[in-house]
Formats: structure tokens, C-alpha cells, sequence
């Protein structure tokens, strides 16, 4: 599974080393936005005719999550198609002791009450525009702090036009390559977002983390949501057609989703702050919590449930950082790198005009590397990294800053708490779900004790956020004395403002009003000495890229709408072929009586009936990265037969670049989803609505 990533996690960390695209894409490579997509050299290479209208209608017909994952609307009453793995926590949050809707699954055997998914939100890209001009103006000549305050000051007045307060849209500035171009994404959002199917996680996982990003896989990672509108299933003006056919060998196949991170134009220095500072971090912690939570999980189903999600991404996140590290000691991989790099350098060397606009940005990167490595660890655990994913955590932090920021112009807040980002805000924060404080504390426990290690027990700013106790204790007193729980809680003290946050005697309030104020300026140091100055030295090689190059390459993931186009097509390993198929009877030559690979009973109950020659699962060459989990794959006619769910191993190395012999993108198939539903869970009513029956 996997394409729910840790790339999306990193995200924070990356947004101050991304800079531009790679030189030349390599045949099919590329994460293309859909106002750019290379339909001539798609037609030249695969025959294929991509036209507007086929490219508007897989967009309209693309779903993007905010869980950090993608999905494909199907049916004309909102259903939307996606992987398990992203509705996980929504499992969870529907799930009780008596009703595991992890283990069992959802909607299986008979037709479930759609539920609500508490904090979740669809979103489907309806309109862009492009605002570069205005955003180099408002920001030209200005430094660090000032360069950043400026550009959130244009980009949150951006939003707000764009969406004039119809709360039916959400409007995004997106940065595209590393600052060199600035566009306004409208989406038309839908707050409602209802779970229809989900089958159980042993199967939507099968194999677990050892065959995570492997092939051959045998892997039902499929969920089924709906949109909901005014309380009633929505009606979507397009949808995409479902196909039950197999896929077959060497033909064109097109994935529509929203990739979230790539890292594939940073500079060499860039490239090794990442080596040398931020993985090591990150894959520090995720290791602990990931030892904690397995053994939380041991402990019985129920907190087997409760820390599934969590494990799943922290096991997730390794697994990308082993792969990036294999990549940044590649000799090929780093020679290739520094070849592109001097390209560029040697252009602006032969051009005068060039080189007296932009300077030398490559050396102004280099010599972030420094301030990177001092600020960041302070900042990652005072505020990128701070709570570890705590729920309560987050919702104190949330209504502390909320309460403050809203008191203030749209224009002046954190660009999170702008009024466009808003109700998205609110939703996360008052929709009602379960907090376990146990696990709660474990996280926060997992992040001071980060937070001392890394800090040292004789800071200042540990000291402040210890308060003189052990991590454990201070943990537990937090977690266990919080009624931030109770979203009634949550929404008396947002409606009452600063006021009544200032007067609330929760021990997590009063936490963070105490150490927010380091918080902040941590934030402002970091934004100061490291994300202005790399953000203005990535405009001015966005200019040299333009100049070079033009504006026929794609920019990197941001997680945006993005068309990637490819084939059906295996790979080999030394002289061995690996085949793009799996099928359901290899699912069950592959099963065995022990964790991960054993088979919910009803799938066993369920064999002697289903075809064993159906694709189960198959392989393509299109280019994806995090955050096309559940992005649709589609045919030359853009019918979808298949949902993304992960990569091989070869796809790890995916942030930095893509190759076209090894990187392949892992599919379930349609026919076998259809198969599934009708034969082993009871679903003909789902089967006919995606038959559009």
C-alpha cells in the first residue's frame, strides 16, 4: 500500500528545499499538471489522442482527499472509489469493541448506514488562474521574514478573491517550480464524505510491511466513499466510467491523482542537507514510535485497532527513507545530478544579462546549509514535528492559534488560519472522534522524549517544554487530563475566542498558551534564516530554468491535480522478468494460516466461486509518488480500470527521480474489485452502480 505517504508527511521539511524540474523527462516520466500535459508526445510515443475534453473529464472526474490521498468518482450519486489504506482512520473512528470495522471491514455482507467520516473532506479542482506576476511583485526586493510575510499577505488575499466567501469552494495558492510560478486552484469541496465499503484490512494490506512497495502483490487496497451534498448523495456534474475488463500487456493507461511531494530539482547541497540532516531525523523518531506502537498493538484488538493507522505510516515513512538513502548513494544518480546542475550554471555564465539578474543562487543554497542544519532541529520539534501526530495535541495548538489568529486581518494571520483555509480548519476541529488518551500520551510521550534527546535536557526551550518532568508523566498528565475529547469542548472554546481560552483550566490549553509563544518564534527564526532565503534563491533558478528551458517540463508534486501516462508493462531483474499480473488464484497459492498473509474466512468460504484467472493486481511504467494512493488509472478511452495503491522498490527513489526500467506503479484491477464485491462481499448493489446499472 503505501502511496498515502511519507512524502506527504515531509512535506513541511521539503517546502524549504524544493526548487525546480528536472532537465529532460525521460519517456514517460512526468507528473503533469493538466494545463500543461504533453499530448503531442503522448500521441507520438503511444498513439493515443488526448484531446481537452478527454483531459476535462478525468479531471472532473478526480477526487482529492484530505487525508493526503486521491480517489475517482464513479457513479452519477457521488460514489467515489479510493484504497482501504486511506479511510483507515475513518475505520477507526467508526469502529467500536463490539464493531471492528478495521479487522472485519465495512459495508461487508449487507449494506451499511453510510456514515460520516469524521475530518474528512473531497475536493475536485474546477477552476485555475495564474497570479505569478502579482506575486513576484508584492515580494520583489524584499528578504527573508519580510520576503515570506509578503508573498502569505498576496497568497491569502489571492484565496479569498478567487473563492468571495462561497463556502461551497476552496481556493489554494500553489507554488510550482520551487516559486518560479504561482497559480489559484478552485475546488469545489464537499464536507460530507460518507463510507459505503471497505473490506478487511488483512486483505487490503495482505502480506503486510514485508511486501509493502514489492511485487508480485495480491492486495484488495479498495474503499468506497460518497459524497454527500445538503445531506442528500451528491450529484456530480461528471464521473468516470467503469470498466470490467482485464488490462492488457503494452497498452496506454493514464493515472489522474494528486502526487504530494517530489524532490527531483534540488541542488547537490540541497540533496545532502536531506542526507545529512533531515532523513536521519525522521527516520530516528519513526523507528521509536514505530517500536512503541508494535508493542501498544500487542497488547489486544483493541489497541491493535487504535494503532493501526499510525503504525502503518510510520512503518510506511521507514520504508521511503531506506529507499531515499539508497538513492543519495547511488554514484550514477549523484553524476547525473551534478551534471544538470552545472548545465544550468553554465548558462547563466554565457548569458550576462542572466547572470546579472539572478546572481549565483546555487551558492546561496550551499550556504543555507548551515542555518538548515542548526535551525532545524529546533523547529521540527517546537513546531513541525511538535505533538507527533497527538490528536489532542493538534486540537489545543489549533484553538490557542485559531482564537488568536482570527482576531487579526485575513492578510496577517498564519497563512493556515486564512479565511479561506478556515472551514476546513473548523471541520478537523469540531467534528466529533474517538481520542484513546493511552495512545495519546504515547505520542506525546514519543515527542518529548524526542524532544530531550534531540535538544539536549539543558535547553532552554526542552526545559520549557519538559516543565522539569519525565517525558512519560508530563505525557500522561496532558493526555489524561484533557477534555479536549468532548467536541463540545472544542466548539464552546472556539465560538468563545480568546477570551474563553485564556479562562480554561484544560491542562493542554494551558501547555500550549505556555510554550507557544517559543513555538512562534522558532517558526519566525526558521522562516527568517532559512525558508525566505530558499525560497528567493528558488525563484531566480526558476528564471534561469525558463530561460533555458521553456516551460515544457513538468514541475514537482505539490499535492495538486497531476496527469502521469504510461503502459501496462512488467520489468526485469537482472535477467529475470518480473510479469505485470497477479491474479486471484495466485492470492490464494500465496495465503498461509499465519499474519500477514492469512485470508479473512469469508474469503476462504468465498473460493470455490470466484474465477481464479481474474487480474488481482498488475504494474505499469506511469510515473507516481505519495498521494496518488487511490488515484484512478484509466484506458485510452478514460474508462478506469484500476485504482493506484503503491510502488516496487525502484519507485522508493521516485522523490528524486523517475526510471522508466525499473519504477512501476502498482494497480488493483477493476475486474477484480467487481469480482470481490459481488462474490465475496455481498455488494450486487454496489456491482450495478458501477455498471452504471
Amino acid at each position: 500500500m503505501s502511496l498515502k505517504p511519507a512524502a506527504v508527511r515531509l512535506a513541511a521539511v521539503a517546502s524549504a528545499l524544493m526548487i525546480l524540474s528536472p532537465a529532460d523527462a525521460a519517456a514517460e516520466e512526468g507528473l503533469w499538471t493538466f494545463d500543461a500535459f504533453p499530448a503531442a508526445t503522448v500521441e507520438r510515443d503511444l498513439g493515443v489522442h488526448v484531446g481537452a475534453e478527454w483531459l476535462g473529464h478525468l479531471l472532473a472526474g478526480s477526487v482529492r482527499l484530505t487525508t493526503g490521498c486521491s480517489g475517482a468518482l464513479v457513479s452519477p450519486r457521488g460514489l467515489v472509489m479510493t484504497n482501504e489504506h486511506c479511510v483507515l482512520a475513518c475505520a477507526q473512528s467508526l469502529s467500536d469493541d463490539a464493531h471492528d470495522h478495521v479487522a472485519g471491514g465495512y459495508g461487508v455482507g449487507a449494506a451499511d448506514e453510510e456514515k460520516p467520516c469524521p475530518g474528512l473532506q473531497a475536493e475536485i479542482l474546477v477552476g485555475i488562474a495564474d497570479i505569478t506576476d502579482s506575486v513576484f511583485k508584492a515580494s520583489a526586493g524584499k528578504r527573508g521574514d519580510d520576503f515570506v510575510k509578503a508573498r502569505e499577505t498576496i497568497l491569502a488575499r489571492a484565496e479569498r478573491v478567487a473563492c468571495r466567501g462561497d463556502h461551497r469552494y476552496r481556493c489554494q495558492v500553489i507554488g510550482f517550480f520551487g516559486g518560479g510560478q504561482f497559480k489559484v486552484y478552485k475546488y469545489r469541496r464537499y464536507e460530507d464524505v460518507r463510507l459505503v465499503f471497505a473490506p478487511e484490512f488483512g486483505v487490503a494490506f495482505f502480506g503486510g510491511d514485508p511486501e509493502n512497495f514489492t511485487f508480485p502483490r495480491y492486495d484488495l487496497d479498495v474503499a468506497a466513499l460518497r459524497l454527500y451534498d445538503r445531506g442528500r448523495p451528491a450529484k456530480p456534474p461528471a464521473w468516470l466510467a467503469w470498466s470490467a475488463r482485464p488490462p492488457m500487456t503494452g497498452e496506454a493507461v493514464f493515472v489522474s491523482g494528486s502526487p504530494g511531494t517530489t524532490q527531483r530539482a534540488l541542488t547537490m547541497a540541497q540533496l545532502e542537507t536531506l542526507r545529512d540532516v533531515t532523513n536521519p531525523a525522521v527516520q530516528a523518531f519513526n523507528a521509536r514510535l514505530r517500536d512503541r506502537l508494535i508493542a501498544f498493538s500487542a497488547e489486544g484488538p483493541h489497541q491493535r485497532r487504535l494503532a493501526a493507522d499510525r503504525l502503518f505510516d510510520a512503518e510506511n515513512t521507514l520504508k521511503v527513507i531506506r529507499g531515499q538513502r539508497v538513492a543519495l548513494g547511488d554514484p550514477a544518480f549523484l553524476t547525473a545530478r551534478r551534471s544538470e546542475e552545472a548545465a544550468l550554471q553554465a548558462a547563466v555564465a554565457r548569458d550576462p544579462t542572466l547572470s546579472a539578474a539572478v546572481g549565483d543562487p546555487w551558492r546561496d543554497l550551499a550556504a543555507l546549509r548551515a542555518p538548515y542544519a542548526r535551525q532545524f532541529p529546533l523547529w521540527r520539534q517546537l513546531e513541525g514535528g511538535a505533538g507527533a501526530g497527538s490528536r489532542l495535541f493538534w486540537y489545543a495548538r489549533t484553538l490557542v492559534r485559531g482564537t488568536a489568529e482570527r482576531a487579526r486581518p485575513t492578510a496577517e494571520r498564519l497563512p493556515e488560519f486564512s479565511d479561506a483555509r478556515l472551514p476546513l480548519i473548523e471541520k478537523v476541529l469540531l467534528d466529533p472522534q474517538p481520542v484513546d488518551a493511552r495512545l495519546e500520551a504515547l505520542l506525546l510521550g514519543t515527542w518529548l522524549e524526542d524532544t530531550r534527546s534531540v535538544l539536549g535536557a539543558d535547553d532552554p526551550a526542552a526545559a520549557v517544554f519538559l516543565d522539569q518532568a519525565e517525558p512519560a508523566v508530563l505525557a500522561h498528565s496532558l493526555a489524561d487530563g484533557s477534555r479536549l475529547a468532548d467536541p463540545a469542548v472544542r466548539a464552546a472554546l472556539w465560538k468563545g475566542g480568546m477570551k474563553a481560552v485564556l479562562a480554561s483550566d484544560d491542562p493542554l490549553i494551558a501547555y500550549v498558551l505556555k510554550t507557544d509563544p517559543l513555538s512562534r518564534a522558532c517558526r519566525q527564526v526558521w522562516e527568517n534564516d532559512v525558508l525566505g532565503p530558499t525560497d528567493a534563491a528558488a525563484e531566480r533558478i526558476a528564471r534561469v530554468r525558463f530561460a533555458v528551458r521553456g516551460e515544457d517540463v513538468y514541475p514537482d508534486a505539490t499535492f495538486s491535480p497531476r496527469i502521469s501516462y504510461g503502459r501496462v508493462d512488467g520489468w526485469r531483474v537482472g535477467t529475470a522478468a518480473v510479469e505485470p499480473f497477479t491474479t486471484l488464484g495466485g492470492l490464494y497459492g500465496h495465503a498461509t494460516d499465519a499474519e500477514p498473509r492469512r485470508l479473512p474466512s469469508r474469503w476462504l468460504a468465498a473460493q470455490p466461486s470466484l474465477d481464479p484467472g481474474v487480474v488481482l493486481n498488475f504494474v505499469t511504467t506511469n510515473d507516481i509518488v505519495g498521494g496518488n494512493s487511490g488515484s484512478p488509472v484509466v484506458d485510452r478511452a478514460g474508462a478506469m480500470v484500476g485504482a493506484a495503491f503503491d510502488g516496487n522498490q525502484a519507485s522508493l527513489a521516485g522523490d528524486f527521480a523517475y526510471d522508466g526500467a525499473a519504477n512501476r506503479t502498482v494497480v488493483v484491477s477493476t475486474a477484480a474489485i467487481g469480482e470481490a464485491l459481488a462474490k465475496v462481499y455481498g455488494r450486487p448493489d454496489l456491482v450495478k452502480e458501477l455498471d452504471g446499472r
